[in-house]
């Protein structure tokens, strides 16, 4: 099982505490923002005299409160067709564990989210990779280049879209290209969503308007981060495949959300101003950070997620060398095709994303100073 990145570099944060370093994670894609205060009352004001155990699935008031939110946008589903996990992490170890058996393979786009390996052992199945290159700006490939890796162990094919670390947003074509060649090969597509709702309005596009007509398809959500609530751990599957759905539920753990965190998630779904002015902050920052970057030299690659990806050629020990500024930040270089030069920063407030633009400068100036350039 392929250690965790992110507890691969608690140790690192903890010591820099230690000695006094304020430390900013943005390592970790929790936006800088506070928790919509409606959900903190609705935890604080449960009233209930017993925490008890909840469904296994979620309570249907808040999978009905989900199908609201989607009706919205003209999305049709029924409270059947979800399943609530704890984060989004989760709504991708259940769909592994629902749609694959020991020996089963699942085509997975590189870069992409590290856990994926780990969920894959957990299941018993092997992750057969596909490149996206620097060169194409790390683009989905074409439908052919899936077609080449598909055989006849291949169960899933995985998207992530916006993509983890390069927030690249996929095209909309081939997407759409992709998931009717999977239909036709009785392959399930599970795109990864978790990040779409930091994609600005007029770009973004999710495929769960495609949810009522291919029962192949599951989508993958991470609903925490999106309301500044990662502690909460709440995410969700869905998918109108009625057998998937008892699979998810089989292959779950029981009573695996908790209570507070439903009551948060209920109260949240009220919150549609929170979360366009969510989306706007993180727009001008993420714009802020791409430009300035650019100024300094670095590659970026058109993020539209809460975090931005570049590639910094010196001085290579960045990340050493931010984290004594007290910035964590996340090194790429354990992501197959990416090197030590590539880094993932997360979008904050202005504060903090001039601070860490500040500490950049004076890393570089430093290096110049003793002959790293």
């Amino acid at each position: 099982m392929p250690a965790s990145p992110i507890r691969k570099l608690a140790p690192l944060a903890d010591a820099a505490k230690q000695r006094g370093v304020h430390v900013f994670h943005l390592n970790i894609g929790q936006p800088d923002l506070p928790t919509p205060q409606v959900a903190i009352d609705a935890i604080r004001n449960i009233d209930r005299k017993v925490l008890e155990y909840s469904p296994s699935a979620g309570y249907r008031s808040y999978r009905e409160k989900l199908v609201g939110y989607y009706d919205k946008f003209n999305i049709k589903l029924t409270a059947d067709d979800i399943i609530i996990t704890s984060g989004g992490s989760e709504a991708v170890l259940f769909s592994f564990l629902a749609c694959l058996n020991p020996g089963d393979e699942i085509i997975v786009p590189e870069p992409a989210y590290a856990n994926y390996m780990a969920f894959a052992i957990s299941a018993g199945a092997k992750i057969r990779t596909i490149a996206t290159t620097i060169e194409e700006g790390f683009s989905l490939p074409k439908v052919e280049k899936f077609e080449e890796l598909i055989n006849e162990r291949t169960r899933a094919i995985l998207i992530c879209n916006p993509n983890n670390p390069t927030g690249k947003l996929m095209d909309k074509d081939l997407l759409l290209e992709l998931l009717e060649k999977c239909c036709r090969t009785g392959t399930r597509l599970l795109v990864d969503e978790c990040f779409m709702d930091f994609v600005d309005t007029e770009k973004a596009y999710s495929l769960s308007s495609k949810l009522e007509k291919y029962h192949n398809l599951i989508i993958l959500k991470a609903f925490t981060k999106t309301y500044a609530m990662p502690g909460l751990r709440l995410g969700y599957c869905m998918t109108v495949d009625a057998e998937l759905i008892k699979g998810l539920h089989e292959n779950g753990q029981d009573w695996n959300v908790s209570v507070p965190a439903q009551a948060a998630g209920i109260a949240a779904l009220d919150e549609e101003n929170y979360l366009l002015a969510s989306k706007e902050l993180i727009r001008i920052e993420r714009q802020y950070l791409t430009a300035q970057l650019e100024a300094l030299g670095a590659k970026t690659f058109g993020s539209e997620a809460n975090y931005v990806f570049f590639k910094l050629e010196k001085p290579v020990n960045l990340a050493e060398c931010l984290l004594k500024y007290g910035f964590l930040i996340r090194e790429c270089d354990n992501y197959h095709n990416l090197g030590s030069t590539y880094y993932r920063i997360a979008v904050k407030t202005r504060y903090t994303n001039r601070a860490l633009i500040k500490a950049i400068k004076e890393v570089r100036r430093n290096a110049l100073v003793i002959g790293n350039y």
